[in-house]
This record gives C-alpha cells, sequence and structure tokens, in this order.
C-alpha cells in the first residue's frame, strides 16, 4: 500500500479512517483506506486529475467524477460511497465553526429576481412528468414525508405529512388558503377535500401547473382549488391561512426579509402561517456545490438563526417549531431505490450521465441529512397571540381524526 506525506492521497487518507475504500489509479495502483471493517466499497480513476479534484472539493470533485464516468463504482454503489464519505466528513465539522465559516456567514447570497426564480424553478421543475412520476409516490409528493412507524410505506408517509401540516394549520370549512409553491397540487387538493376549506396554489412551474388543473378537475375540486402560474410576491388577497411546503429553500437568503413581510401582508389578522423547509442544524455556510451547480441553481438551506430574526421584524409570532430529523433520509432512501427501479426507463427520457447526476443528487443529499446535519424544520406562524389553542393537543386530535376518517372510508 502506498503512502505519501501530502496532497490528495494524503487528504483521502486522513479523511476515511474507518470503514473499507480502496481506490484503484490510472496505471493499476491502488490506494486501500479504513480499517477494513464494514461492506468493501471499490472505485477506480481513469485519469490523474480526479483525485486532485476530488480533495480540492469532495462534493463536486466526486459527484463530477462520477456524473463523467471518471470515476467508476467497481464494487459497492455510489451511494454506499457517499454514505462513508459523510460519515466521516460530517463527524469532522461537528465542532465549533472555523474563521471561514465564520467569515461567510456575515456575506449575503445574491437576492433572486422574478426571473430567476422562473429560470430556476424551470431548471428543475420542469423536467417530464415522466421522470418524477417513475420515483415519487402516487400523489407525486416531492418533499419530506412523515414516518410515523419505522415501517411506513412512501405513500402512507406521504400522507401522514399532509394530515400533520393540516393539523396545524387548524383549518375548518369556509377557510382561505394559499399554498405557496403547490407542486403538482397534492397539498392543496386534500386540504380542500379534507376541510372544506377554499385553497389557491401558487407555482412557477408550468409542468406542475398542467398537472395541478388537470388533477383539480378530475378530483371534482375545481370550484374550490384553484392554481395560477404566480410569483408569491404577486399575490394580493388576504388569507385565513398560508402553507408552504419545500419552497422557502429557493427563496434566496437576501429575500427573506421580503418573504416574511409579504406573507403578515396576505395573512389575515386571526390566520396561521405553517413553512415546511429544509434547514441546518449548523451555522450559517454555503450550500453543496453540486446541489447548486447541476440540481437547484439559487437553492440556499437556512440555519435557524437566519429564520427567526427576518420573521421577528415582520411582526409573526413563533407558536410552534418542530424539527423532522431523520424523515427526509428515509424519504430520499426510497426516492433512490425507486429511482434505481426504473433506471432504464428514465436513462431512455434522458441519458446514463442525467442519470448518474440524479443518483449523486438523492443519494448525497440522503447524507447530508443522515451525516450533515440537515434537517427539516416546520414553523407555525401567527400575528395574534389567541390565533390558536394554547396547548398543542388541538394538533394530534385533528391528525387523529384525519387519520379514523381515511381508515373508516378504506
Amino acid at each position: 500500500m502506498a503512502t505519501t506525506r501530502g496532497g490528495p492521497e494524503a487528504f483521502v487518507r486522513n479523511l476515511i479512517r474507518d470503514g473499507d475504500l480502496t481506490i484503484t489509479l490510472p496505471g493499476g495502483r491502488k490506494l486501500e483506506l479504513g480499517d477494513r471493517t464494514g461492506p468493501p466499497i471499490a472505485v477506480r480513476l481513469t485519469d490523474n486529475l480526479t483525485l486532485a479534484r476530488i480533495a480540492a472539493q469532495p462534493y463536486l470533485g466526486v459527484g463530477e467524477a462520477y456524473m463523467d464516468s471518471r470515476l467508476l463504482m467497481e464494487r459497492g454503489t455510489i451511494r454506499d460511497l457517499l454514505a462513508l464519505g459523510s460519515k466521516h466528513a460530517g463527524a469532522a465539522s461537528w465542532s465549533r465553526p472555523g474563521p471561514a465559516k465564520r467569515v461567510w456567514s456575515t456575506l449575503r447570497a445574491e437576492a433572486i429576481s422574478r426571473t430567476a426564480a422562473r429560470r430556476n424553478v424551470a431548471h428543475h421543475y420542469d423536467l417530464s412528468h415522466d421522470l418524477y412520476s417513475r420515483f415519487l409516490d402516487s400523489d407525486m409528493q416531492y418533499s419530506c414525508a412523515y414516518f410515523e412507524r419505522p415501517d411506513q410505506t412512501l405513500e402512507d408517509a406521504q400522507l401522514a405529512k399532509k394530515r400533520h401540516i393540516a393539523a396545524k394549520l387548524d383549518l375548518g370549512p369556509g377557510r382561505s388558503v394559499l399554498d405557496i409553491g403547490c407542486g403538482w397540487g397534492g397539498m392543496a387538493l386534500s386540504l380542500a377535500a379534507w376541510s372544506g376549506a377554499k385553497v389557491d396554489g401558487v407555482t412557477l412551474s408550468t409542468e406542475q401547473l398542467a398537472v395541478a388543473k388537470k388533477r383539480a378537475d378530475a378530483e371534482g375540486l375545481a370550484n374550490r382549488v384553484r392554481f395560477s402560474l404566480t410569483d408569491y410576491r404577486d399575490v394580493t388577497a388576504k388569507y385565513d391561512r398560508i402553507v408552504s411546503v419545500g419552497m422557502f429553500e429557493h427563496v434566496g437568503l437576501k429575500n427573506y426579509q421580503e418573504f416574511f413581510d409579504k406573507i403578515a401582508a396576505l395573512l389575515t389578522d386571526d390566520g396561521v402561517v405553517v413553512l415546511h423547509s429544509v434547514g441546518s442544524s449548523r451555522p450559517p455556510g454555503p450550500t453543496n456545490p453540486f446541489t447548486t451547480k447541476y440540481i437547484f441553481p439559487g437553492a440556499y438551506v437556512p440555519s435557524l438563526s437566519e429564520v427567526l430574526a427576518t420573521v421577528e421584524l415582520a411582526g409573526l409570532r413563533v407558536n410552534d417549531i418542530e424539527i423532522l430529523r431523520l424523515h427526509y433520509a428515509k424519504t430520499l432512501e426510497h426516492w433512490f431505490m425507486r429511482f434505481q427501479s426504473a433506471r432504464q426507463e428514465i436513462a431512455a427520457i434522458y441519458d446514463e450521465r442525467f442519470c448518474r447526476m440524479w443518483e449523486c443528487y438523492l443519494a448525497g443529499a440522503e447524507m447530508g441529512f443522515r451525516h450533515g446535519g440537515h434537517m427539516i424544520f416546520q414553523m407555525q406562524l401567527t400575528k395574534a397571540v389567541d390565533a390558536l389553542p394554547i396547548t398543542r393537543d388541538y394538533m394530534r386530535e385533528a391528525e387523529l381524526a384525519l387519520s379514523q376518517a381515511r381508515s373508516r372510508a378504506a
């Protein structure tokens, strides 16, 4: 086994201390890393620069090398490799923020204009519906599920997520609801069907809008659920309830105050907001460069410290914050396995490089929740101190009632 005092080889040796990873370099020389415990993983690098690129920018370097077939999996999967690397990198970074991160936290990312927001959404969400339908649940929920039991199916866990959020909204007949970033319509349609509320769903994705409108017509809810291609900043009506699931990550750090000011302007005096977003349990820092370059341009994963100050300045009260830790890891694991099962079909829609890119995205995102400090926060906001009951019992009661209603219907 070769040794070195510095450079890329030293970097990967210092990073991988346990596990069993073998890297075959061009020419056949092997780097054997770890303590040889755990499932063996073996990769082959096709050129001499790839290892240096990985050492310089690990997340981006591994992702691009795998996408471009410069990193070939000879044993194990890309998910296995990312799990091993993320476990070590995550453990090493659980410490006080270093100088670079402290400096970064004083900088502000660029503001996201309406034009940029539409362009960013189109990059990801206007991909073929045939792609998403092959790995999402039947309701097309493209956000973290809520696993009430470890053995719960993805379909049941996504339904449980909707019940969980509906309970926090404290819905009732005749309520007006705004769904910001409504996706393919599943949340808006369920809220209307379950409560008799009238729901407006807004999205910037033309592909999602078309599917959502068809679903509203097919389910006989077009009279109570309206979908439109609208930037949330252009909404003018007042609403009793506002919900946003998986959209806040795309608002942009510089736009946080504008976002919550707009929420406050749209909310009735006794209204309720539920915001569901990916967040970070660590101090502020840059988003994974592979994700922002290839998957979600303009995306940012906020720390709660960056969110709460703008909420307070908007005149909104934080009534409840719930942190979902490993729920999204389990969701992404389901998506990855379903993606793998449909891989040949997806490659026929796009190509092999696209499949490798998405494998890196899904597996890498999962490891961000398992080892990297990512989490989901659900934040409940109001204007009035008495807008909701003073204990949380009503949430559990509403959730249980929705679950029992489904059981009776079945």
